[in-house]
C-alpha cells in the first residue's frame, strides 16, 4: 500500500508558519539536487514526495526537479520507489520525462517514462470528471472562497494499491481515495465529524454516495 498526499492549495497564506517552513525546506532540498537531505527528510514524512512547493506556482515534485537537474539514474529509481509519480505534471503541463528530455537528459527518458501497473476504467476523461465533480458538490463553498487544483487519477494507476489524500482547507479534512475493480472509493471527512464521514463511489457513469460506511481493507486511514 502507497499512501500519499495531494496539494492542491493555491494560497500560501493558508498555511500555517511551521508547516510552511517545514515545506519549503522540502521543496529547497529538491530545487537545490540535496538527495542525500532529501530522502532524510521521506525518511520521517514519506507521503510527501510528490508535493511541490506551497502555493503551487511551478508545480514542480522532486522527481521534476530530479530531472531537471539530470539526477543519476540512482536518485530517480530511489524517488520512484519512494512513490514519486512519472504522471505528475507541472502547471504548465510538463510531466518529469518531459523536463528530462527538454534538458537534454537522455540517461532518464526510459526510466521516467510513465509505467500503468493498472488501467483507470474507461473512459478515463469522464471517470475524472465525475470525481471532480463530486469534490466541487460535497465541498459546498470551500473551493469559491480558497483556489484548490484538484487532483488528476492518474497516479492511481502507477502501483498496485495507490492511496491519496486531498486536504481541503475550509473542510477541517479531505478526501481519501483509491482505485479498487472499476470503482474510485472515495472517503470525505472532517475533525467535525463525529463519525467516519461519508463513503462515496465514482465511475465513468457517475457518482453515488452509499448509504453506509463499507469496511475496507486496512489500512483505510493514513497516519497523519
Amino acid at each position: 500500500m502507497i499512501g500519499m498526499e495531494w496539494d492542491g492549495l493555491t494560497d500560501r497564506e493558508r498555511y500555517g508558519d511551521w508547516y510552511l517552513k517545514e515545506r519549503d525546506r522540502f521543496s529547497d532540498l529538491a530545487r537545490d539536487a540535496d538527495w542525500d537531505g532529501l530522502f532524510g527528510e521521506l525518511v520521517e514524512h514519506p507521503e510527501r514526495v510528490n508535493l511541490a512547493r506551497p502555493g503551487n506556482r511551478s508545480g514542480f515534485a522532486p522527481l521534476h526537479q530530479a530531472a531537471w537537474h539530470g539526477a543519476t539514474i540512482a536518485v530517480v529509481s530511489r524517488l520512484i520507489a519512494h512513490g514519486a509519480w512519472r504522471t505528475q505534471r507541472t502547471r504548465d503541463g510538463r510531466r518529469p520525462a518531459d523536463i528530462a528530455r527538454e534538458r537534454g537528459h537522455t540517461h532518464l527518458l526510459e526510466l521516467l517514462e510513465p509505467v500503468a501497473v493498472r488501467q483507470l476504467p474507461a473512459p478515463a476523461d469522464a471517470l475524472e470528471r465525475h470525481f471532480h465533480a463530486m469534490l466541487r458538490e460535497r465541498t459546498g463553498s470551500c473551493f469559491d472562497e480558497i483556489e484548490h487544483l484538484l487532483p488528476p487519477l492518474s497516479p492511481l494507476t502507477e502501483g498496485r494499491d495507490v492511496r491519496i489524500f486531498f486536504r481541503v482547507v475550509g473542510m477541517m479534512g479531505g478526501f481519501h481515495y483509491r482505485l479498487h475493480a472499476d470503482v474510485v472509493h472515495v472517503n470525505g471527512s472532517s475533525r467535525m465529524d463525529g463519525d467516519n464521514g461519508d463513503f462515496y463511489h465514482v465511475t465513468p457513469d457517475g457518482w453515488t454516495k452509499l448509504p453506509y460506511s463499507p469496511k475496507p481493507p486496512p489500512p483505510w486511514t493514513f497516519p497523519y
